[in-house]
């Protein structure tokens, strides 16, 4: 690990001018990937700005028709709300479903979207239920956030401050994990709003991305048969030592079907 400056933000104005003066800073909401990347040898910021302090980047607010999480509110903590697991049990499912305990009481909302690793699981599920998130300088539609590996709409000294999640009228998420690490090889989030279906995959490729054919058949039919026999296209695909983009082509269809399933219980 690199040497480098650590503060704790007093308030997002500040946390926002001290990366937007320094671009080589970075935010610390978690720490689970930066660290790690930062023990590697693989990120090398000169300041980290620690948002911990910051108290309105907490909680979690269950309001008429929408579920709204803090950008810092801890996966463990989505997991375990029994505001999210009435409004949104789905959401409660993939948030118990990240990484381990460590990962699930250290890393937060805010942190991981905005590093938006392509195998996160967080990504399926914003987009998968037409999220907004919300900065501190304006709202994003979360089909708009997600640019590519890596990659947000997030611009310099923009902060995430809290992520509003629409109640479905059901839904569910299925994913085929790494079984070390347990990210995604592929994870899909299907979601009946009550006025057409949203199918979100992670995992399989550079980006989140939603599957329209999908989306349309199970809109006409909400059942597993519906989708049967759609494949995706494995061009531009992840391949790696894990799993061939065939392979990964192949998992989204069984996890959205798996997904549905379960969405109809």
């Amino acid at each position: 690990m690199y040497a480098f400056k650590y503060q704790r933000a007093k308030s997002l104005t500040s946390a926002s001018a001290a990366i937007a003066n320094n671009a080589d800073a970075k935010l610390l909401a978690g720490g689970q990937s930066l660290i790690a990347a930062m023990k590697l040898r693989l990120a090398h910021p000169t300041e980290l700005v620690d948002l911990a302090p910051i108290k309105e980047l907490y909680g979690i607010k269950a309001g008429k028709g929408t579920v709204t999480v803090g950008a810092m509110t801890r996966h463990a903590e989505v997991a375990s709300s029994a505001d999210v697991k009435k409004a949104i049990p789905a959401l409660a499912v993939l948030a118990e479903a990240i990484g381990d305990r460590q990962v699930r009481n250290m890393g937060t909302l805010g942190g991981s979207i905005a590093n938006n690793d392509p195998a996160a699981d967080y990504p399926a599920g914003l987009v998968g239920l037409g999220a907004t998130v919300t900065t501190n300088k304006r709202k994003i539609a979360a089909d708009d956030f997600f640019r590519g590996m890596y990659e947000t709409a997030l611009e310099s000294g923009e902060i995430i401050t809290a992520v509003a999640f629409p109640v479905p009228k059901r839904a569910a998420y299925m994913k085929f994990k790494n079984p070390a690490s347990r990210f995604a090889l592929v994870g899909v989030f299907v979601a009946d709003t009550g006025s057409g279906v949203r199918v979100a995959v992670t995992g399989a490729g550079p980006a989140v991305f939603r599957v329209a054919d999908m989306e349309q058949a199970l809109s006409a039919k909400f059942a597993p048969e519906s989708i049967a026999g759609i494949k995706v296209p494995e061009v531009g695909l992840n391949a790696d030592l894990h799993a061939k983009a065939d392979y990964r082509a192949h998992l989204v269809t069984v996890m959205a079907k798996r997904a549905v399933e379960e969405a109809m219980r």
